[in-house]
């Protein structure tokens, strides 16, 4: 098999790897042009420590990048963890055309955070799709789809890391040796039931304290690593990470109004929220590393009945 790879930083790395282990012939790797100041490309590193060519275009869109591709001969095109546009004057110049692989079970999550938005929705599942590159952003047709659980205490790291990256690798594999042997399959995506959803970043992880507890503990998991479910203290953005949740089961065990710390541990604080409380355990300061919130609590001088704000 000779393919393509187009993508970036980790995941690309692994795909790449994955495919050399396999005996493929790669015949060269396209990813975006690094930012300055920025961590060397991790693609980019691996290929060329396998003497693998490098292209690195400003974009994908132009007579540049497809003659580039054109020159390769490839029957595969492989896309992982692409952010450059991909039109079809490029992803239809390999023989057997360009596959892409997607973390969440297309048509639902369309978009660029499709792993934090099923978690910080509470969803029990979630998967990857390995799927045709369309001009619409994932919306091309399906070849091939993973399931994955979503546990009550799982996070994006956990679904990510544990998950949807090692299975994404093998995924794109096995697709990739179906499509170029002819016995794949591509079904459309059922409109009726697509979603888009745009980026999880900072205004959208701002924790509203007067939630259900169980939205905003959902909302920690879904953005823990990133970006940070955040919230205010004292004036400066407290990013929350690992948390415990406790969910009230009478009146008199309210532990006090929303927002408002309950108790302060040595490691740990907890807050009260509309249906239970949060164990607040990881935290990290703006600008600073993450510590333990009761070590927080000690170095702020906070106490029980502080208000956090949303």
């Amino acid at each position: 098999m000779r393919v393509a790879i187009i993508g970036q930083q980790a995941f690309g790395k692994s795909v790449l790897e994955a495919f050399l282990a396999r005996n493929a012939t790669v015949a060269g790797v396209f990813c975006a042009p690094e930012k300055p100041g920025t961590k060397p490309d991790a693609l980019r590193v691996a290929a060329e420590e396998r003497d693998v060519p490098v292209f690195q275009l400003a974009t994908l869109k132009d007579d540049e990048a497809s003659r580039t591709l054109e020159s390769l001969d490839v029957e595969l095109g492989v896309m992982a963890y692409v952010l450059q546009f991909a039109p079809q004057t490029f992803v239809n110049i390999p023989k057997h055309g360009t596959i892409q692989y997607h973390p969440s079970l297309l048509p639902r999550y369309r978009g660029p955070s499709s792993i934090n938005w099923p978690i910080i929705k509470g969803d029990t599942e979630t998967g990857l799709t390995i799927f045709r590159p369309s001009d619409g952003l994932d919306e091309g047709p399906i070849i091939l789809q993973k399931s994955v659980p979503i546990g009550p205490e799982d996070t994006l790291g956990t679904v990510y890391f544990d998950r949807l990256y090692p299975l994404g690798v093998d995924a794109l594999i096995e697709a990739a040796e179906l499509v170029v042997a002819g016995k794949h399959r591509q079904t459309p995506q059922q409109e009726e039931l697509a979603s888009y959803e745009g980026w999880c970043r900072d205004p959208e992880s701002r924790i509203n304290w007067q939630a259900h507890v169980d939205q905003i503990y959902d909302l920690i998991r879904g953005c823990n690593p990133s970006p940070g479910a955040w919230t205010t203290v004292q004036g400066k953005k407290l990013r929350i990470y690992d948390v415990v949740r406790h969910r009230t089961r009478t009146f008199s065990a309210v532990s006090g109004k929303p927002g408002v710390v309950s108790a302060v541990g040595n490691e740990s604080i907890e807050i009260a929220a509309q249906g239970g409380r949060l164990e607040l355990r990881s935290v990290r300061l703006e600008g600073g590393a993450k510590m333990a919130a009761g070590a927080l609590a000690t170095s702020l001088r906070i106490t029980v009945g502080a208000a956090l704000e949303s």
